[in-house]
């Protein structure tokens, strides 16, 4: 779909919120893929126990009333050739404030699609800590006609990380604080 140097190009323009974000927070993390000639796919993890299936379609999990943090998480879906996956099926669910799943409806679980640029924009809270592992949320992405991945993502301030024995710092999201809230960035890889 791009050529070799269009590719670089893109690549190169999406690395660079990432290296003022890195750079100004003094924390050594691995960067979310870069566009190049072959990025790793985003690696899978478990769904947990708490997946459940049907969820419904929004762009924001933010309940009426809902205390906490407020967190956007947005980002790109690509494929291995680091092109952008449109329309590519992006499934939310993490623990209310409090460490608490809701397993009889859907509070704090939504799905959405990315758009003709492989984009997504998630409206949400930061989620509480669940007992034994650090904070994170659960997805599950899907290219249209691809494998589900599922997997889970980080925070880069959590000092639970440490100890968490899923945590994987490949999957750690890229956060600032602006305005109140928390800023979050993820690119997924999937096949």
């Amino acid at each position: 779909m791009y050529s070799t140097p269009r590719r670089r190009l893109l690549g190169a323009a999406l690395a660079l919120p990432f290296v003022s974000i890195h750079a100004a927070s003094g924390q050594t993390l691995p960067l979310t893929p870069v566009c190049g000639e072959k990025p790793p796919p985003t690696p899978a993890q478990t769904p947990g126990p708490f997946y459940t299936p049907d969820s419904p379609r929004r762009t924001s999990l933010v309940e009426p009333g809902a205390g906490g943090e407020r967190l956007v998480v947005s980002g790109f879906v690509l494929s291995p050739r680091c092109t952008p996956l449109a329309n590519a099926l992006l499934d939310f669910w993490h623990c209310d404030t409090a460490g608490d799943y809701d397993n009889s409806g859907f509070r704090y679980r939504g799905h959405l699609f990315a758009d003709a640029q492989g984009r997504y924009r998630l409206e949400t809270i930061v989620p509480g800590e669940y007992p034994g592992r650090t904070r994170h949320i659960h997805v599950k992405v899907q290219a249209p006609g691809g494998r589900v991945l599922t997997t889970q993502l980080y925070f880069p301030d959590d000092p639970r990380n440490r100890s968490d024995w899923i945590y994987r710092p490949e999957l750690t999201m890229r956060v600032t604080r602006e305005s109140g809230r928390r800023d979050a960035r993820f690119d997924f890889v999937v096949t």
